[in-house]
């Protein structure tokens, strides 16, 4: 199985950092989280980079305690999960996130697949599994 993985691993590396893929890699997890094979509902898969965050600053220089002074080792505010469904939302932004679950990972990166529904056509408005997650969202006020 480990063979496996590090084959499928190998395969990502090669392919973009976002890329829709025709179905599923877990497709078990998928239909657990909404998934269905219908026009309208489609997958990306996206490539994260793991590790820390380094401060942005000019020429490495920063003022004040030595409490703040850290560079390198920043940690991020959000997981990576939510920044892969971030980014495919960015790409397709007439689709609607349905949610997302972990593909694999290797020392450098995290692949998610991130499920996006297209709430305009119509196999989608008829259908009532989808209709909760479809509602007419309000702008903020």
């Amino acid at each position: 199985m480990a063979y496996v993985f590090r084959l499928r691993q190998w395969e990502l590396r090669q392919l973009s950092a976002v890329h829709r893929v025709s179905k599923p890699t877990r497709a078990e997890k998928a239909r657990r989280l909404g998934y269905k094979a219908i026009q309208g509902v489609s997958i990306f898969r996206v490539r994260i980079r793991c590790g820390g965050r380094k401060r942005r600053l000019h020429k490495g220089i920063v003022h004040g305690k030595p409490r703040n002074q850290g560079v390198n080792e920043q940690k991020h505010f959000r997981n990576l999960r939510s920044i892969a469904e971030e980014r495919v939302g960015r790409r397709c932004g007439n689709l609607r996130l349905l949610n997302s679950y972990w593909v694999a990972e290797d020392g450098s990166y995290k692949w998610f697949e991130v499920i996006m529904v297209d709430p305009q056509h119509n196999a989608i408005r008829r259908n009532p599994h989808f209709q909760l997650d479809l509602r007419v969202r309000s702008p903020p006020p």
